[in-house]
């Protein structure tokens, strides 16, 4: 096999064994791929390594993902003490949250960041190794390669965090960064004991009623835009509150609304907070649209197939409908 980062691969694994503390940081509204890599690289740590490990986030994890860990622990960044550890690691999307965790880099500390986006943008903090390509479908797929690349044997739990990656960031296998090369993975892990089944069951069939009700509420308002292409909806604090449900209850909406034929990307806003919005985009290969270019114009980020923003403002109905203030 091609490995493209062989030398930072070398320096990872020196530097993971060097290290005696090390945090882990997944991104703003964690998924399958940054909560897949994390655990992954920690289970590693700590079992094959003897390192202590840490895993946080600057969001609470969706209940799916919470169902898919078990009893494993997310810390919240307020509990942390920083300036323990000798190795910080951002795992996927860094742009999404990394800087709000990790403020600055510590004098004795070794910055390591995984992903596959087009852009990794940090103001604030120099990395001493990066590892990212969008031409890799996640980072579990490029943790996949650093394992193999170093011929090191994956356990069951791994190879399940790495598949719980895969196949969120490929939709089952369904989008256009699904290649042979990602299905020779998801064979070999499935192989290494990685259910399958168990992952599609907990991760996209164990849908809340309250999910779904809030799900009906956003496509009801979907609408297209002849002139862009889009397909575009949104979701109110009230109809959180009214439906009983979750921020994370909306990240399936887009996707779902990126399958409606004749569209170019799908986006939803959602209220987050006080005079706080989120924006989510979708889009597919054949759609022809880069949705990360969008996304880095609200000062976001993400890869050309998905990506997100953070803006000021809120919902408000008027006259000719809902605008952003």
């Amino acid at each position: 096999m091609n490995y493209g980062f062989a030398k930072e691969f070398t320096q990872l694994k020196k530097e993971l064994e060097k290290s005696k503390e090390v945090l882990i940081v997944a991104h703003s509204a964690p998924d399958g791929d940054t909560v897949g890599s994390s655990f992954a690289l920690k289970e590693y740590l700590v079992s094959s390594l003897g390192k202590r490990a840490t895993v946080t986030c600057p969001d609470f994890l969706p209940q799916y993902l919470k169902d898919f860990l078990g009893k494993e622990n997310i810390e919240v960044p307020e509990s942390i003490n920083f300036e323990k550890f000798d190795l910080i690691l951002g795992c996927d999307a860094v742009e999404r949250g990394f800087e709000k965790v990790v403020v600055e880099k510590g004098q004795n500390q070794k910055i390591i960041l995984l992903d596959h986006h087009t852009t990794l943008r940090m103001k604030k903090i120099k990395p001493d190794i990066v590892v990212s390509d969008e031409r890799y479908s996640s980072v579990c797929e490029i943790i996949f390669d650093f394992f193999d690349f170093h011929r090191i044997e994956t356990s069951r739990k791994i190879s399940e965090y790495l598949l719980l990656g895969i196949l969120g960031d490929t939709g089952i296998f369904q989008h256009a960064n699904t290649t042979p090369k990602v299905m020779e993975i998801a064979a070999n892990l499935m192989r290494k004991g990685a259910s399958l089944s168990k992952i599609i069951r907990l991760v996209f069939k164990n849908k809340h009623l309250k999910t779904l009700k809030l799900w009906g509420r956003a496509m009801e308002r979907a609408e297209i835009n002849s002139k862009t292409g889009a397909i575009v909806s949104y979701v109110t604090k009230q109809d959180l509150e009214e439906l009983q449900g979750d921020a994370e209850d909306i990240s399936g909406v887009a996707e779902i609304l990126n399958t409606v034929s004749g569209t170019k990307f799908s986006l939803v806003l959602s209220e987050r907070g006080e005079n706080k919005l989120k924006g989510s985009l979708r889009s597919e290969e054949y759609k022809n649209t880069d949705v990360s270019e969008i996304a880095r114009l609200l000062r976001g980020g993400g890869h050309r197939l998905a990506g997100g923003f953070e803006i000021k403002g809120r919902l408000v109905k008027g006259k000719d409908g809902w605008k952003v203030e």
